[in-house]
């Protein structure tokens, strides 16, 4: 008996889901040779199905574990005609008029009466013209997508903010975010690289043949994508969610100040909770974390595009009371288009020589750490890029006035709700002061996303032979410096075609 195989490699997990135990089925006499049955688990579960089998084989039914040549009736449970179809394809099957397909109230009935029962028409899942116009677009934009031509670069791919496939790279992230916790950047990437791929896709993923080709894809990421298709969540995405040590770090890193570091020791402390770290008056925490506690149901709550335009102003007018011809620019996930976000980022430069490091005017800054540039002229881009580049900065929680904030704006998600009545709000903000000269790089790194800059530095080197940080672009071979005004300029110098702010959300 040949099993019907996919076109593609198959997953550890679709193999072990292949996997049944011949106990199972040794003990059972075939009554009705004459028809085979194959249960379909895609939103089913596992354990339901096993269950399913075994009652019918008790009954005296032939049925198979995988789906093979010999099958001749497929049962579904919760799954439209189309959707067995899109399944079927996704298995390679090209004519699917040689099975009957069954809704799983036939095999009830079967299991009612002890034999088969008589094919009547409720028992079929047909297609009805017009009941599913949704499941027709997905088709059409996945036969017009090459899956060949996706980079595994996403800075050579186009990612918007409407994503198509959230129930994937939502687990993905959670995936990604556990083992950072764990300090596994391997595996972290790997999740984050695959998130970031299926996020500039333009159609949602549906079965397992619409990844086929695409970079990123390895044994890990496709097993969470096909329990996702099959059983509609991950079971691997619930687990972290749920795991002692996810749960407290997730916490912990949430407090202004607090790393992966410190997160380590409170918990191998027996410190679980944020109340419980409050709460050991034994703890030496730093200036940072004690302002991170201090304003943390502020700092924990999303802060709104109103109320980061309102900080814009506030930021703007001050810097140019000093520094007239000062430009003053958004970055972050506010200058890619997010309506919300968790804190501020303002990159700061001017023509002229800066003789004030004074800001923000004197009141308005909770905390404040700034941080002296380290930046020496004459060095090559660093190989290890992130925050902490060597500009100048301040790392500050502001107090916004309420009533500086369009209040119509205002409340975007349930986590803005102050967590006490007061006319102001404590929000992070960081400053980042940038030579005009290297403005534009420091304007590409901070504008993000942090996958998209991995990947352009990445591409830099693997493809250009060149070294790229939030401070110049180094070639290599030619061992020059690349001078560039604008971020197209840079793209220009990499041969990259140029990406809008808003189109780097990967």
């Amino acid at each position: 008996m040949e099993r019907i195989r996919p076109p593609t490699v198959v997953s550890q997990r679709k193999r072990q889901k292949g996997m049944y135990s011949p106990k199972l089925s040794c003990g059972y006499e075939i009554k009705f040779n004459k028809l085979v049955i194959f249960i379909m688990q895609r939103k089913m579960g596992m354990t339901r199905r096993t269950f399913l089998m075994e009652l019918a084989r008790s009954k005296g039914f032939r049925v198979e574990s995988e789906l093979s040549d010999s099958v001749t009736h497929i049962v579904a449970e919760n799954n439209s005609y189309p959707e067995v179809l899109d399944w079927l394809k996704g298995q390679a099957v090209g004519d699917s008029s040689r099975f009957e397909i069954l809704d799983i109230s036939w095999l009830t009935a079967c299991m009612e009466m002890g034999r088969p029962v008589d094919l009547e028409k409720k028992y079929h899942l047909v297609e009805q013209a017009g009941q599913y116009p949704t499941l027709k677009t997905p088709e059409s934009e996945v036969s017009s997508f090459t899956a060949s031509k996706v980079s595994q670069y996403s800075c050579q791919r186009k990612t918007t903010l409407n994503n198509c496939n959230k129930k994937f790279t939502d687990a993905f992230e959670i995936m990604a975010e556990n083992y950072e916790f764990k300090e596994n950047e391997i595996f972290c990437l790997e999740f984050l690289r695959a998130a970031s791929v299926l996020k500039s896709l333009p159609f949602p993923v549906t079965r397992m043949k619409d990844i086929q080709g695409l970079p990123c894809m390895g044994d890990r990421v496709r097993d969470v994508i096909e329990e996702i298709i099959e059983e509609g969540e991950s079971s691997r995405a619930k687990d972290v969610l749920n795991d002692e040590r996810y749960k407290s770090f997730k916490e912990f890193t949430s407090v202004f100040g607090v790393g992966v570091k410190t997160s380590e020791k409170w918990f191998r402390m027996g410190l679980r909770t944020v109340e419980e770290v409050k709460a050991d008056k034994t703890l030496k925490l730093s200036k940072m974390q004690r302002a991170g506690f201090l304003y943390y149901e502020d700092l924990v709550s999303c802060v709104s595009k109103a109320e980061a335009d309102a900080v814009s102003s506030i930021v703007k007018n001050t810097v140019c009371t000093f520094l007239p011809d000062a430009l003053v620019t958004i970055t972050g996930g506010f200058r890619r288009g997010k309506k919300i976000g968790h804190d501020i980022d303002f990159l700061i430069t001017s023509p002229g020589q800066r003789e004030d490091d004074e800001l923000l005017h004197k009141g308005l800054l909770l905390y404040c750490d700034i941080i002296e540039s380290t930046f020496v002229k004459e060095q090559i881009p660093s190989r290890h890029v992130d925050a902490m580049d060597h500009f100048q900065k301040c790392f500050a929680i502001l107090k916004l006035y309420q009533p500086r904030v369009d209040n119509s704006s205002y409340n975007m998600s349930k986590k803005c709700d102050m967590a006490e009545v007061k006319d102001w709000k404590a929000i992070r903000v960081d400053l980042v002061i940038t030579p005009f000269e290297q403005y534009a790089y420091a304007l590409l790194g901070w504008t993000g996303s942090r996958q998209f800059g991995r990947d352009l530095r990445r591409y830099a080197t693997h493809e250009r032979k060149m070294m790229l940080d939030n401070h110049a672009l180094y070639d290599k071979r030619k061992r020059v410096f690349l001078k560039a005004g604008s971020e197209e300029e840079i793209f220009a110098h990499l041969g990259l075609d140029y990406v809008e702010p808003w189109e780097r959300n990967a």
